[in-house]
């Protein structure tokens, strides 16, 4: 288990050597690779540690810097794997989040009374989660889940998913490709994602302390 967590935080953190594998083993299928990653890491709630931040900002700096994506074709393929990710997870937590078994690991986190706060909490302000949920890594993932199982409006949800991806996949994207090959930013290319994650998980974090802080 020790050495899967390695590996994947290796992955992660050299996401650009890992994307010119990619670009060079598969070419054009590399697109539909991308697609599935995102997809996954939006739509699967078990699936919350894939890249997503740093994987739409290396993709954007290789497209720059070696013209390995075609960016008309990249961000739309990212906008479709994150507005169909964030939907099917609703549509998951929709069908089965009110009926997990409790001693389960979803269980443990989505009880009854975190559900029925959940559908108070998205009914007046669940726009502005799902779109600020967007940059947050793990919880990205979760969010979306939440919102169906408490019952949100779906057109609601719906309006708010499909702004949040548009900011989430054109700010990364963009500032990969703008940023990503300035000289000091392309020499610590790992420290650089390493930040980016850093950053994005700093809201959570102050979120969390605020929470107990509170209790």
């Amino acid at each position: 288990m020790l050495e899967l967590i390695k590996e994947l935080i290796s992955f992660i953190v050299h996401i650009d050597v890992h994307l010119e594998e990619i670009i060079r083993d598969f070419g054009n299928w590399s697109y539909l690779i991308l697609f599935a990653i995102v997809f996954v890491e939006t739509g699967v709630v078990i699936f919350p540690f894939l890249p997503g931040d740093s994987l739409l900002f290396a993709s954007g700096t290789l497209a720059a810097a070696m013209g390995a994506f075609d960016m008309w074709i990249l961000i739309p393929v990212f906008l479709a794997a994150a507005i169909l990710g964030d939907t099917v997870n609703y549509h998951i937590g929709h069908k089965v989040g009110t009926s997990i078994p409790p001693k389960s690991l979803l269980g443990r986190v989505v009880k009854k009374e975190r559900m029925e706060a959940a559908e108070k909490f998205f009914n007046t302000h669940g726009g502005k989660t799902i779109v600020i949920a967007r940059f947050m890594p793990f919880i990205r993932t979760f969010i979306p889940f939440v919102a169906g199982a408490s019952k949100m409006k779906y057109s609601y949800f719906l309006f708010y998913n499909i702004f949040g991806a548009i900011l989430w996949v054109f700010s990364c994207t963009l500032l990969g490709y703008f940023f990503g090959n300035i000289p000091i930013i392309k020499d610590n290319f790992s420290v650089v994602l390493i930040l980016i994650i850093f950053i994005s998980v700093v809201p959570a974090v102050i979120g969390a302390i605020k929470s107990r802080v509170g209790k």
